[in-house]
């Protein structure tokens, strides 16, 4: 009995490790945030309230700001690729759905959706992560010589010092 548990532990360490890296991997926590800021939105311009009433063109645009914001995202788990765009359309959308959604859904949902647009535009891939297992190399002593004046090289540049014909 004790060897199906060990049997079952993996699994679902692999499961949890490949959610982790799926999750990781696209800005999870900024398309949930807005998503919840664009239903928050849609929920509150059902609220049964007199006061709050639309109609024509505005009505539309009520329910369009919210619809749109739920649809980025979506679409940020699915393409993150194109962040930097629909995080400035939820940016954009937040803000207008203070005058369109009910005060952008009585404050809560603009600023769902304000703090999700701002960490899909600052989320990043994290393009140098080595896999778990891999070894590091051990550097050569002629590496460590050529460093000891611990000098940053830029990309492009051949030596730390420049000839003044390298300078321009």
């Amino acid at each position: 009995m004790s060897a199906q548990r060990h049997q079952a532990a993996p699994t679902v360490r692999e499961t949890r490790g490949r959610w982790r890296r799926w999750r990781r991997g696209r800005p999870f926590t900024a398309a949930v945030l807005i998503a919840l800021g664009g239903a928050e939105m849609l929920v509150t311009l059902r609220a049964p309230l007199g006061v709050l009433l639309h109609v024509g063109p505005q009505g539309l645009a009520a329910y369009l700001v919210p619809i749109v914001l739920v649809l980025c995202g979506v679409l940020l788990i699915t393409t993150p690729q194109q962040r930097v765009f629909y995080a400035l359309v939820s940016l954009v959308l937040g803000l207008v759905s203070w005058l369109t959604s009910n005060l952008g859904g009585f404050v809560i949902g603009m600023l769902l959706a304000l703090v999700g647009g701002a960490l899909a535009f600052a989320w990043t891939p994290n393009k140098d992560r080595r896999p778990t297992g891999a070894a590091t190399e051990p550097a050569s002593p002629e590496d460590e010589d050529e460093d000891e004046d611990d000098t940053v090289l830029l990309p492009g540049m051949q030596s730390p010092d420049p000839s003044p014909a390298d300078r321009g």
